[in-house]
């Protein structure tokens, strides 16, 4: 049986996913998504390989969702094949890309309780299907991920790839206090009811997908366990790492964005299905103070930063003749770098004082943004040789604005952070004392250590 249908405004042909019949049995407990694009080779051994093990260790009804999105390949063939062969598979067929399309469209018409998904190539061991359902099964949490940080998993890849996976979910960290270890290990799980919820709000369609919904998730009240897997790294992966990480870092800039200004209805998902109330005097009411608080400083930051950037390219276009392109590049942002951290340390993070402290770890940013504007005047000279001034110039304007970005969360987590100022601080500049921060959030306000603290 064939059905057509327009979920969340993406057009899908949906194969095999009608109202269960009384000879297909009862109503799966569990349907496991799985996203497939051009996978001709690896999704019959993989489906094979899963519904064996839900059969031998599963206790109730379950459904395995083949989300075939827009395969050039043989793709969808196979899996009509595996439909047909197997009873508890279905087929959903979507006529365009994107993980986050396929998950949102397959979860949406799911009939099941409890939504899962993993990755085709089975990197994940799959004896952590049953402890990632289980808590959510019950009742106990609300989504459930398989973690390769947790303690506990063991995790087998290269270096390359663990380097990237540790700063992407420290970046999570301190640019959006994201508290779950691992944002993008292909093995998670959601309870439907929530999954409604929170998939009106998640924009993201591709790989950004899940991340944007865990944070959703985490600021709403919900409840997120962890389980710690078995994990071996695929080396036939097709996945473009700088172009999927140039689209994770634009990803965190909205969301950012888009929590700060309340755009996104946190509060009215937290009062239908969060485990803690939005009441007066509770940590997330401390939230929505440090909210405007970083409102605030984000205007200050981009104030400066307007004027620290116009500096450095009056610096820039003067010294150019004397010093060539890479040393007025160096002297123009070590200039403005100085003076950028002093006034950010007054104007934006409220502190007094020398700051010789602060200077020298501005200094380590200045690192930062010089390997970003030298790398963009390297690259430009190796790709367009007898480029203008003017293209020189618009390449080292878009290489500051992602130095600006990475130097915020810097001096926010790092050099200005609460924790590490110093007697000679004072409060910011807000005109109220802020409120106490709360652990694991976002939007911290920024209160400066007291020299009588006994911290």
């Amino acid at each position: 049986m064939t059905t057509t249908g327009h979920p969340q405004g993406s057009a899908a042909l949906v194969e095999h996913i009608p109202a269960r019949s009384e000879q297909l049995g009862p109503r799966p407990v569990l349907d496991v998504v799985i996203p497939v694009y051009n996978e001709e080779i690896d999704l019959e051994p993989c489906v094979t390989r899963l519904r064996r093990h839900l059969v031998e260790t599963f206790p109730y009804p379950f459904q395995i969702t083949i989300a075939d999105n827009a395969s050039t390949d043989q793709t969808l063939a196979v899996a009509n094949r595996l439909k047909e062969l197997f009873p508890e598979v279905a087929v959903l067929h979507l006529d365009a890309k994107g993980r986050g399309r396929a998950l949102r469209t397959a979860w949406g018409l799911s009939p099941a309780p409890v939504l899962a998904y993993m990755d085709v190539d089975l990197s994940t061991d799959l004896r952590a299907l049953l402890p990632l359902v289980a808590p959510l099964i019950s009742g106990h949490s609300d989504l459930a991920i398989g973690s390769r940080l947790a303690p506990g998993a063991r995790v087998v890849r290269g270096p390359k790839r663990e380097v990237i996976s540790r700063c992407y979910n420290l970046l999570l960290r301190r640019a959006l206090s994201a508290r779950f270890s691992d944002a993008q290990c292909g093995f998670k799980a959601i309870r439907r009811d929530v999954a409604r919820a929170l998939l009106p709000l998640v924009q993201d369609t591709d790989w950004f997908f899940d991340t944007e919904l865990l944070v959703l998730a985490e600021r709403s009240g919900l409840r997120i366990y962890e389980v710690p897997v078995d994990w071996v790294d695929d080396p036939d992966s097709r996945v473009d790492i700088v172009a999927t990480a140039m689209a994770d870092l634009r990803g965190i800039a909205r969301l950012g964005r888009d929590l700060a200004t309340g755009r996104l209805p946190v509060r009215e998902v937290r009062a239908q299905l969060g485990r803690r109330t939005l009441t007066a005097g509770t940590p997330a009411a401390a939230e929505a103070t440090g909210q405007r608080q970083l409102i605030q400083q984000l205007a200050r930051f981009g104030a400066i930063g307007i004027a620290s950037t116009a500096a450095y390219l009056a610096l820039f276009v003067l010294l150019r003749g004397w010093f060539g392109a890479q040393g007025a590049n160096f002297f123009a942002l070590l200039v403005t770098a100085v003076a950028n951290t002093a006034a950010n340390r007054r104007l934006t993070f409220g502190q007094r004082g020398v700051g010789a402290r602060s200077q020298i770890e501005g200094l380590i940013v200045f690192g930062l943004g010089l390997a970003l504007t030298s790398g963009a005047l390297g690259a430009l000279r190796a790709l367009a040789p007898g480029a203008g001034r003017g293209v020189e110039l618009s390449a080292l304007i878009a290489a500051n604005l992602m130095a600006t970005l990475l130097r915020f969360v810097a001096f926010r987590a790092w050099v200005f952070h609460p924790r590490r100022t110093g007697p000679g601080a004072s409060h910011p500049p807000t005109g109220q004392e802020p409120a106490e921060p709360v652990p694991g959030r976002l939007f911290r306000p920024i209160r400066p250590r007291s020299p009588h603290s006994d911290e």
